[in-house]
Order: C-alpha cells, then structure tokens, then sequence
C-alpha cells in the first residue's frame, strides 16, 4: 500500500491557483509551487500529475470560487441581465484587494511560449466555450422578442467579451473601479434596443 497524503489537498489546489494567478502559467515554476503549496515535487507529480494537469485543476477551482459569476450570469432572466451580471462579477473579481491583479482566465497563458501552448489553447478554448455560452442566450432572446430581431448574436456575444478580456487587461494595469465601472456602463449604452 502507498503512503497515505500529509497535507490538504483542496488547500494546496487554493495555493497554487494564486501562484499561477500572480505569475501565469509559465511564470510560476516548480519550486514556486511546491513552496506556496507546502509539498515536495514527487507529492505534486503524485496527487496532480503535471503542471499542466495541476494548472487544469487550478482553472476549475477559479472557474467554481473567484469566477463563479461566469456561471450564475447565465442564470439571469433576461440577456441585458446576464451582461449586467457579468459586469458585476468582473470588476468586483477585478478590484477586490485581496485578488491578484487581473484574470487567471485571461492572462494564465498571455506570455506562455512553445511550452505553454497546450495551456494557451485550453484557457482559449474555454474562454470561446463561454462566449458560444453567451451567443446561444442572445439568440434565445432575439428568439423570444426580448432583443430586436436584427441584433446579431454572435457579433454582441464577441463583443461582451472582448470587453470582459479588456477589462483584466486594464485591471492588472492598474485600473481603478471607477474606471472598470465606466467601462461597463459605456458598453451598456451600446446594447440593442427594439
């Protein structure tokens, strides 16, 4: 029988995720894990497997804790909802001082090389799944009546994002609140009406 886990899973996962979130994926490196998760390399191969599998967990866990508004916009009554959610979700995930500066989902992999390619297509494939997410509750409301019939799904789906993507750009950068809000409130001025 193998040696049973000396440390807490879901807390190591918790300190990983804001490793990777400081540094990215290629940024963080063994050792940086391995101390802020209070474990030894062949503990990490044996509980996680690799990097990249350990980053995959720690994508999950940001996705169902910090990013969980992602998820719950979608949920919203109404598609204006569903963005002013998202909105929300964002600059408070953005500004809460506790938080590393910007997105994991977005800047996990924006400076990865050859070897955090696989990473940057996933984090790209999951930022497009919840795009098409978007696009789909759009078309239901354009559907429905609740957004004029011209609207275009998928170009306002892209755009919602876009701004979204904007934002965690601008917030590792240092952007205010105040500026994320006027952000928002200025793409909310853009949405389609009958």
């Amino acid at each position: 029988m193998g040696r049973s886990r000396c440390f807490d899973v879901s807390k190591a996962l918790d300190r990983a995720l804001w490793v990777f979130w400081r540094k990215g994926y290629e940024g963080a490196t063994l050792p940086d894990l391995t101390r802020a998760m209070g474990i030894n390399r062949p503990s990490l191969y044996a509980a996680f497997g690799n990097k990249e599998a350990l980053f995959r967990k720690v994508l999950d866990r940001y996705i169902e804790g910090p990013a969980a508004y992602l998820g719950k916009a979608l949920e919203e009554p109404t598609a204006r909802a569903t963005v002013e959610h998202l909105f929300h979700g964002v600059v408070d995930l953005l500004t809460d001082p506790r938080n590393p500066p910007g997105c994991l989902m977005v800047q996990g992999a924006l400076a990865c090389g050859k070897r955090g390619a696989v990473v940057r297509r996933h984090l790209g494939a999951r930022r497009a799944a919840y795009e098409e997410a978007l696009r789909k509750r759009f078309a239901r409301a354009v559907a429905d009546g609740e957004m004029p019939a011209g609207a275009d799904p998928t170009a306002l789906a892209k755009y919602i994002m876009v701004v979204i993507h904007g934002m965690a750009v601008h917030a590792a950068s240092g952007a205010s609140r105040k500026d994320l809000w006027q952000v928002a409130e200025t793409a909310m001025q853009t949405w389609p009406t009958g």
